[in-house]
């Protein structure tokens, strides 16, 4: 670690403690050179989640739009936003957990799906009509026949 003032590596750790939620260390630094105290904050620095789209594209992880959608599911609903929030979170921790850094948007579309299931039986088969591409009136009787067995209602 360099110094901010004299850009010397000559410094030493005087203190450490957790920052918020235990997510960051906090240190206090003391330059050997020019003897100025200044402070550092660590983290984890997450992998770059990619996700592979149905036509093949790949683009990053994006918090905006899993939130866009989940709200326009969410529509008029009576859910509050820290439980979209949490979905959102949810979701990403999943991914951070795999090992694989490339995800499929049907992965993530499932997942979404499934936390959905649990929060508001509207949203989901609202989203799902959109993330199944429903065109016809069958479409919505042949996934609410599959969903029953799948996620029960």
């Amino acid at each position: 670690m360099l110094c901010p003032y004299c850009h010397t590596d000559k410094n030493g750790v005087k203190d450490s403690r957790p920052g918020k939620k235990n997510r960051t260390i906090r240190r206090r630094r003391y330059c050997n050179n020019c003897h100025i105290r200044f402070s550092t904050v660590e983290w984890v620095e997450h992998k770059e989640i990619a996700v592979c789209k149905r036509n093949g594209e790949t683009e990053p992880f994006d918090f905006d739009k899993l939130t866009r959608s989940l709200n326009t599911a969410l529509r008029k609903r009576r859910v509050d936003r820290k439980h979209i929030d949490l979905i959102v979170a949810s979701i990403h921790q999943q991914l951070q957990g795999s090992i694989e850094n490339e995800v499929t948007s049907e992965t993530i579309g499932k997942l979404v799906m499934a936390n959905l299931a649990e929060l508001d039986k509207v949203a989901f088969v609202r989203f799902a009509s959109v993330y199944q591409n429903f065109n016809k009136v069958e479409d919505f009787e042949r996934f609410a026949g599959a969903v029953r067995t799948e996620y029960p209602i």
